[in-house]
């Protein structure tokens, strides 16, 4: 089997300014890189949901991490809150411009980690 090619290097522009821990790039790795994070973006880059959706969506995620998660993500201006002045209330979330543009980009990763999630926590067989 012939070896993958390795990526390309870093870009000057951001390759020194990742790993410093004051870098904001970091917070906000932090904040889409979470197991819930990348699972709500993943959900919502099908179409807006709402809160009950999201909850069904992401099997084992409590109420207040998802209440968090959406805040964080909304704080960000990745996710935006569309509350309707209805009885019983009703909100609704989808997915920013640039939380599409991030959505994008983490369904190759996500594809990825499905792909081959058996054989690197399973081992090689």
């Amino acid at each position: 089997m012939e070896a993958p090619a390795r990526p390309a290097p870093l870009p000057m522009t951001f390759a020194d300014g990742v790993f410093p821990a004051g870098c904001p790039s970091r917070t906000l790795l932090d904040h889409i890189t979470s197991k819930w994070g990348v699972l709500i973006l993943l959900s919502l880059s099908e179409g807006g949901q709402r809160w009950s959706e999201l909850r069904r969506r992401a099997e084992g995620i409590s109420e207040k991490m998802l209440a968090q998660t959406l805040k964080t993500l909304e704080r960000d201006g990745l996710v935006s809150r569309h509350a309707q002045p209805v009885i019983p209330p009703r909100v609704d979330y989808s997915l920013t411009e640039k939380g599409y543009e991030l959505a994008a980009l983490l369904i190759p990763l996500v594809g990825w980690a499905f792909d081959n999630a058996e054989d690197i926590i399973n081992g090689p067989r």
